[in-house]
């Protein structure tokens, strides 16, 4: 256990909330994404309706507790738990955010959520060596990075044929208000998978930050109050959006049909409920980029940008390695206080 100043432990605290506002702000463009680029909602209303349904994730945890399990991966399943110190939470949160802020202002979705497991496990190794990380975790997490994108390409690929399919007999038009309807369904969807996965990931943090410093005892738990504060953070970084992203992620990949977006958005939405299930930190970038792709790919592979999504798959692949040593970097600033 390592003592810390309560001003010191909100001061970290408000940290970490600041990467969750960060982490909607930068990842608006994945709840948003489609029914920007179809026109269906406008970008105000659509952060709007985003925000609500990243929130609204909250009350699904209250429903169902098992949910919180990605907290648990991302507090003591990457780094042993007992090892962890606040100076360990500061890096690994220093360098999530400073990646975040260079991959936002370049346009480039990469993830959040890899940024923030790059950050913890370099930190952590900067601390306490090799031997401080969960292997099990990490393979986990790893893994995921190849298997979310394909899953979610995979799925809107068959939800563009099975639903083709179904309404073969139905009008143009009639067809067109039905994916309308269906698009905006699965737009919340994708939406409240979205804040229900990457919440966790600041709780996670948050929660083995009190338990380190002593604030919390007994099991391993996210406090209520911690869940609060961490849905409301990335709901009101949801509000403020990630226009550049959205561009990316909604038209240069490919174009997009509301039959398209229903596919991707609802494609992603059943690989993210299915990672928290499993207590995953998935990339939502990830997922919904391959969803995008596997709905342009059911239409034709040469409406797919592939310029633009090998670009977004460099961003991909350095973003663990690029983030943990930023966030071994903002450990050893610690050292010199």
């Amino acid at each position: 256990m390592h003592e810390l100043a309560f001003p010191l432990l909100v001061g970290l605290i408000a940290v970490a909330l600041a990467f969750d506002f960060l982490n909607g702000l930068h990842d608006a463009a994945n709840s948003i994404a489609t029914v920007v680029a179809t026109r269906l909602l406008r970008p105000v209303q659509a952060v709007l309706f985003a925000a609500l349904f990243n929130f609204a994730a909250y009350f699904l945890t209250i429903a169902f507790p098992a949910l919180h399990a990605v907290a648990d991966t991302i507090g003591k399943g990457l780094i042993d738990k007992d090892l962890v110190t606040p100076a360990v939470i500061f890096g690994a949160l220093g360098g999530a955010m400073f990646w975040n802020i260079v991959t936002w202002m370049k346009g480039i979705p990469s993830s959040s959520s890899h940024a923030l497991v790059g950050g913890m496990i370099g930190s952590g190794v900067a601390h306490a060596g090799i031997t401080s990380i969960q292997w099990s975790g990490l393979n986990k997490t790893l893994i995921a990075i190849v298997l979310s994108p394909m899953l979610g390409m995979i799925l809107a690929m068959l939800i563009m044929l099975l639903s083709s399919w179904g309404l073969r007999r139905v009008s143009a038009g009639r067809a067109e208000r039905s994916f309308r309807a269906m698009h905006l369904m699965s737009s919340a969807a994708y939406s409240l998978s979205h804040g229900l996965n990457d919440a966790q990931k600041t709780m996670g943090i948050i929660t083995v930050l009190l338990y380190s410093t002593g604030y919390l005892t007994g099991d391993f738990q996210v406090p209520h109050w911690v869940a609060i504060c961490c849905y409301t953070a990335i709901a009101a970084g949801t509000m403020t959006g990630g226009w550049k992203i959205i561009e990316t992620m909604g038209s240069r990949i490919t174009k997009l049909s509301q039959h398209q977006g229903f596919s991707a958005s609802l494609g992603g939405s059943i690989v993210l409920f299915g990672a928290s299930v499993l207590g995953i930190p998935v990339s939502t970038t990830h997922t919904i980029t391959g969803a995008i792709i596997g709905a342009g790919t059911a239409r034709r592979a040469s409406a797919v940008r592939w310029d633009v999504a090998r670009s977004v798959v460099t961003a991909w692949i350095i973003t663990i390695p690029a983030s943990a040593a930023v966030g071994a970097l903002f450990y050893g600033l610690t050292r010199l206080f």
